[in-house]
């Protein structure tokens, strides 16, 4: 396993033609970010989305490398149709390069987030919503202390999901 010196920085417009192309294989599918196009009108319409300030995505990069290995959000981004999120916390997305998953690096990716998001954001708690069938990102929030709460099916693709929350 490798290790990277993750850094998050405020996503910028020269990610998202890589991050249109992050392609993951079944069933992780649902996780693709685009269709693999980065056509002058996708790149618009994923500028609209990514960089709009109230969805606060950052770029994970390997600070040694400049490598971008996953992408992260912190808020609305980060919740599902169908999920109560009536209770206060700070809702974490995130999206790890497809060449970099099912590599047991996620714990690493986690990390670096939860303690970005501790450190500027102080929520009461964090909260992560996971496709049920996504059993290695269950282990990897789990193992940062994460328990499940509600679970739900999204009418949004019909799929099941837990909710997980952490409090300081």
């Amino acid at each position: 396993m490798c290790e990277f010196n993750l850094t998050l920085r405020p996503i910028a417009g020269e990610d998202l033609p890589v991050l249109l192309t992050w392609q993951y294989a079944p069933p992780y599918d649902i996780y693709s970010l685009g269709d693999g196009r980065t056509d002058p009108t996708v790149l618009a319409e994923a500028a609209d989305y990514f960089l709009d300030p109230v969805y606060n995505f950052y770029s994970v990069v390997d600070a040694d490398s400049g490598e971008l290995t996953a992408v992260v959000s912190f808020g609305l981004d980060g919740q599902v149709s169908g999920g109560d999120y009536s209770q206060e916390a700070l809702d974490i997305g995130m999206a790890v390069c497809p060449d970099l998953t099912g590599r047991g690096l996620g714990s690493q990716f986690a990390g670096a987030a939860i303690t970005f998001a501790w450190h500027t954001f102080p929520p009461p708690r964090l909260r992560v919503t996971i496709a049920d069938f996504n059993q290695r990102a269950r282990r990897v929030w789990e193992k940062h202390g994460f328990r499940p709460g509600q679970s739900f099916v999204s009418g949004a693709n019909n799929l099941a999901f837990t909710i997980f929350t952490r409090e300081p």
